[in-house]
C-alpha cells in the first residue's frame, strides 16, 4: 500500500471565498483564501471558534457550495465560478475521505462491517468489500478486533475504525475535523501518527482543523484562519521535489 509523490498540488484552492445570508445579514466566512496541499503532507488548520475552519474544510468536501474562486482536487477542476463536475457525491465518494471528532460509526455493525459497508455503496461486492476492510483494519493494527461491535472499542481503537473507513476507496484526499480532540495524549499521537503514515505510503494529502496542541509536532504545515482569512503560520515551505512553494 504506497503511493506516490506528485509535484502538483492534490488541493489547489485560489481565491476562495464563502458568504451566508444576503445585505445586512450577509456573513463572509471565507475570504480570499489560497492554499495547496500536496500528497505526502499532513496539514494543520489552526484558529478559533467561528473562523471559518469547517466551512474551509466542508468546501474542500463539496459539501458546501463556494461563493467565487477556483478550486482542484487532484488534478481536476472541481469549481471555477461554479460547480464543473457533474456527480459531486461520486466525487466524494471515490475521492474524498472524512474522519470526524466522533467516529461516527454505525452501532449495529461490527467494525469490519462499519468499513466494508461503504465499499458496498461504491459498488463492490461483499466478498471484495469484506477483503478490502480487513486488510485496512489490519493496516491499522485493529485487525484482531474486526467482529467488534463499537461500543466495545476504545476511544482510540474506533477512531482507527474510522480512519479505515475514510480509507475504504482509496481517497487521495483526506479531511480530518478534530479527529483527536476525545483522545489523550498517548492515544492522539498514535492517531496522527497513523494519518502521517498514510500520508506518505499511499501518496494522500490530510488536512487536519484542530485546535488540539499536543499534535501539532505532527504536522508538515500549519495555516492559520481568523474572521475567514487565511495566514501561513510557517512562512514558505517547501514542496516534495524541493521547489519552493507560495502562499
Amino acid at each position: 500500500m504506497t503511493g506516490s509523490i506528485s509535484t502538483s498540488p492534490l488541493v489547489d484552492i485560489r481565491d476562495l471565498s464563502k458568504s451566508f445570508g444576503q445585505g445586512d445579514a450577509r456573513v463572509d466566512a471565507l475570504r480570499q483564501i489560497n492554499l495547496q496541499v500536496y500528497a505526502g503532507q499532513v496539514v494543520g488548520l489552526l484558529g478559533p471558534s467561528g473562523s471559518g475552519k469547517s466551512t474551509l474544510l466542508n468546501v474542500i468536501g463539496c459539501i458546501l457550495d463556494p461563493s467565487s474562486g477556483h478550486m482542484e482536487l487532484d488534478g481536476q477542476v472541481v469549481y471555477d465560478g461554479g460547480w464543473r463536475q457533474k456527480d459531486l457525491r461520486r466525487l466524494r465518494l471515490d475521492r474524498i475521505g472524512f474522519i470526524f471528532q466522533f467516529h461516527n460509526l454505525l452501532p449495529f455493525l461490527n467494525a469490519l462491517e462499519n468499513v466494508a459497508v461503504v465499499l458496498e455503496i461504491a459498488g463492490a461486492s461483499a466478498e471484495a468489500a469484506r477483503q478490502r476492510a480487513l486488510e485496512l483494519l489490519q493496516y491499522l493494527q485493529v485487525g484482531h478486533r474486526c467482529e467488534t461491535m463499537p461500543s466495545r472499542l476504545s476511544g482510540g481503537e474506533a477512531q482507527r475504525v474510522a480512519i479505515a473507513r475514510a480509507l475504504a476507496n482509496h481517497p487521495r484526499i483526506i479531511l480530518a475535523d478534530e479527529p483527536t480532540a476525545a483522545l489523550d495524549s498517548e492515544r492522539a499521537g498514535v492517531v496522527m501518527d497513523l494519518l502521517r503514515k498514510v500520508a506518505a505510503e499511499q501518496g494522500a494529502a490530510v488536512l487536519v482543523v484542530t485546535h488540539d496542541e499536543k499534535i501539532f509536532d505532527r504536522f508538515d504545515q500549519m495555516f492559520y484562519l481568523r474572521d475567514g482569512m487565511l495566514a501561513d503560520m510557517d512562512g514558505p515551505h517547501t514542496k516534495p521535489n524541493g521547489l519552493a512553494q507560495q502562499h
